[in-house]
């Protein structure tokens, strides 16, 4: 039976009374599954590069790429709310930024995510002006790795990092911002940003027990790319090795041609 479709309203006022589950999708039985299993947030993510796509980082996936899969995802039609990621240089300016989230909504995207605070303030305005849902994404960024060295750090390990996330999640939900990733965020600061932020509903992967909400890659909870798999992340099957095997005894399995008369 299909669930009735949850709102943005509905994901707020959840802050407090119940944890929002949220977990990536990248096609269309992926994300029938996910939605039959009742998660409230699908995030059509630019994670797909990695482990759907082949790229070494997000850093490659383009605008095109991710609305074909929030495409996908969408046709599911699902009860979850659907977002989508915007990729790297599809919002550097506000002007750039409606037009990029115009077309993950028109391919069915119910909200729009992209990484950075205070510094791209004016573009998360102009899009919220659209209205277009708008979820943050702070901490560690993905899409600015390599400008780190190619590391995947842990923030707000020091004062100034703890102060710099704090004022920009006071500035996202200032703005209007409905929800916020905290991504590899040290879970102090985690439970603190969570905890005076009475708006923002905060949705962490890696920073702790204490947000609003959780959020993994699903080939990651399911095993489904197994050659990695985060350090804070317990796959919950080994679907990679079962299709593996599977394969494998279907060739195995497969009649012997008979002979050249």
């Amino acid at each position: 039976m299909q669930r009735t479709k949850l709102t943005v309203a509905a994901v707020q006022a959840m802050k407090g009374r119940a944890s929002v589950a949220a977990l990536t999708a990248y096609d269309h039985p992926t994300a029938r599954l996910l939605d039959e299993a009742g998660v409230h947030l699908l995030l059509v993510g630019d994670s797909l590069g990695m482990v759907v796509l082949g790229y070494p980082d997000t850093t490659h996936v383009t605008l095109d790429e991710m609305v074909h899969h929030v495409r996908a995802v969408a046709r599911a039609r699902p009860g979850a709310l659907v977002g989508g990621d915007l990729p790297i240089h599809s919002y550097i300016t506000p002007g750039q930024a409606v037009t990029s989230a115009r077309r993950l909504r028109d391919a069915g995207a119910d909200f729009v995510k992209a990484e950075g605070g205070r510094e791209i303030l004016p573009q998360i305005q102009a899009i919220l002006a659209e209205g277009i849902p708008f979820c943050g994404h702070l901490g560690m960024l993905p899409q600015h790795v390599l400008e780190e060295g190619g590391i995947y750090r842990i923030k707000g390990r020091d004062e100034a990092g703890r102060q710099r996330l704090l004022e920009d999640a006071t500035a996202l939900e200032a703005a209007g911002v409905f929800a916020c990733v905290l991504e590899l965020v040290t879970p102090p600061v985690a439970a603190e940003i969570t905890r005076v932020h009475p708006r923002l509903i905060t949705i962490g992967i890696g920073s702790g027990p204490d947000c609003d909400g959780q959020i993994l890659v699903t080939p990651d909870l399911v095993g489904g790319f197994p050659w990695f798999t985060p350090k804070f992340v317990t796959p919950r099957a080994q679907t990679g090795e079962i299709i593996r095997r599977a394969a494998g005894d279907w060739i195995r399995d497969l009649p012997v041609p008979p002979p050249f008369a």
